[in-house]
């Protein structure tokens, strides 16, 4: 094959790339009748210009060779939760990754906030995206003591249903995430994403105490509607068990792939469970 015709070849292979990659993103942003998320729809039904982040998203997956870290349909039981809604979805991501600008433009109009652990990570992910709408946080847990933790927290009062609340400032309950930027405690969350912090070596942060606070923040959700959380990774064992102490496995109504997705009711008018979360 001539010089020329191998620049040619792959010229080819690039643009057929980006028309592919192009697709894939809009395949997911666009709904069955071929207007965009639910956040669109409360100013203008009939408005299908997409934002700047969406075509950033477009353009930076399209000529990418990174691909998001959940698969197509876990990705899609998220998506059809945001389009279910029909309004400016509040998005709380704990974890800052390569699909952080794929979820931020799924909720284009929507309120998308990340946490992460990791201030390196952090950095590299927001100097390719200073669009989004991050912050670094510190956890207070370690994966090794996911057990003890498990097994003790019944006999801190602060860590029970009703005790745990408020939130901020609870230091005496290990589980509960008590110094998070002030956007977090003030915003009531449609929709929590659980797939940080580390969880897979017995140093790391765990995802313990993020799985502890979506599941208070879900129950005493004060507005109309279920805290839907998602939890990523439930091939493991603490992802697994603590979920089930916490979200619930009667709150689960979708599993698919390593994903679970879990509906939240408010407990602020009851007193049936404050003793208990399941």
């Amino acid at each position: 094959m001539q010089v020329s015709e191998k620049r040619w070849f792959v010229s080819l292979l690039a643009i057929v790339g980006i028309i592919g990659a192009s697709l894939f993103i809009v395949s997911l942003i666009q709904t069955p009748n071929n207007s965009f998320l639910c956040s669109v729809n409360y100013s203008n039904k009939n408005d299908n210009t997409p934002t700047s982040l969406q075509l950033k998203a477009i353009l930076h997956y399209a000529t990418s060779s990174t691909t998001p870290q959940q698969s197509f349909s876990e990705i899609t039981i998220t998506l059809d939760v945001l389009k279910s809604l029909k309004r400016p979805c509040n998005f709380l991501v704990f974890g800052l990754g390569l699909d952080s600008l794929m979820w931020a433009s799924l909720n284009p109009r929507g309120r998308t906030l990340f946490l992460e652990e990791d201030a390196s990570w952090f950095q590299k992910v927001v100097k390719d995206a200073p669009e989004l709408n991050a912050h670094t946080v510190k956890y207070r847990t370690h994966l090794r003591e996911a057990d003890a933790l498990l097994s003790s927290y019944r006999n801190e009062p602060s860590c029970s249903p009703v005790g745990a609340m408020p939130l901020r400032g609870n230091e005496r309950c290990k589980l509960a995430l008590h110094n998070l930027p002030d956007e977090v405690y003030d915003t009531e969350w449609d929709l929590i994403m659980v797939d940080a912090p580390k969880g897979y070596f017995a140093e790391a942060p765990g995802r313990m105490a993020a799985i502890f606070t979506a599941a208070v923040m879900g129950r005493n959700r004060k507005g109309s509607g279920v805290t839907h959380v998602f939890l990523h990774d439930v091939d493991r064992k603490v992802e697994k068990v603590y979920a089930e102490e916490f979200l619930c496995r009667k709150n689960l109504v979708k599993g698919v792939g390593r994903l679970w997705h879990f509906e939240i009711p408010s407990k602020v008018n009851s007193t049936i469970y404050d003793t208990v979360f399941c």
